[in-house]
């Protein structure tokens, strides 16, 4: 389910044509007959944070979402990145948003490929600083979680589930590193 094809010229408006542009570039891609730009799709970025919280880290926040897709099941904060912002910046940003939790930015933990729907997802560990949450209007409950009491049935993404069943393995070794997926 990607996105929908693009359909008009962002710098003039006109409807564009799918083809090879005449540049030497080998893929079909949108471009403007009128004033001949080429515009390229690319995947979004979807950043996030595993934050953990107790002396190993055996306890993760997840936050219940407020809105669609998937409303009412369980995900780590997680979002869009924003132009102007690395992506320590946008998981950062997304788990005070979504969480309204204290927290240190630890090491890029998964990068996943999700090409069905034309993403790039990456969460990074966090180490919170406390337990006192503030979670904003897309979540309805945000609270932390023992591995045993993860609600892995309502969990509202396969990336979600993939990254915290890794940080888990590598909680129980003592040593994370940083782990590549290809979804499909």
């Amino acid at each position: 389910m990607l996105r929908p094809p693009l359909k008009h010229c962002r710098a003039c408006g006109t409807a564009v044509d799918y083809r090879v542009p005449d540049d030497g570039d080998i893929k079909e891609r949108a471009v403007c007959p009128a004033c001949l730009t080429v515009h390229y799709e690319n995947p979004l970025n979807v950043v996030g944070t595993v934050p953990a919280w107790g002396e190993h880290g055996e306890q993760v926040l997840l936050c219940k979402r407020n809105i669609e897709p998937r409303r009412g099941k369980w995900t780590l904060p997680a979002g869009f990145m924003e132009l102007g912002e690395t992506s320590s910046e946008g998981a950062a940003r997304e788990t005070d948003e979504e969480a309204g939790a204290r927290f240190e930015m630890l090491g890029l933990f998964t990068v996943m490929n999700v090409t069905r729907v034309g993403q790039l997802h990456l969460f990074y560990r966090a180490r919170l600083l406390d337990t006192a949450f503030n979670p904003g209007h897309e979540t309805m409950e945000a609270r932390l979680f023992l591995e045993s009491e993860i609600p892995w049935e309502e969990l509202a993404f396969r990336t979600v589930k993939e990254t915290l069943e890794q940080y888990f393995a590598d909680r129980r070794t003592g040593v994370f590193g940083i782990h590549t997926l290809d979804i499909s």
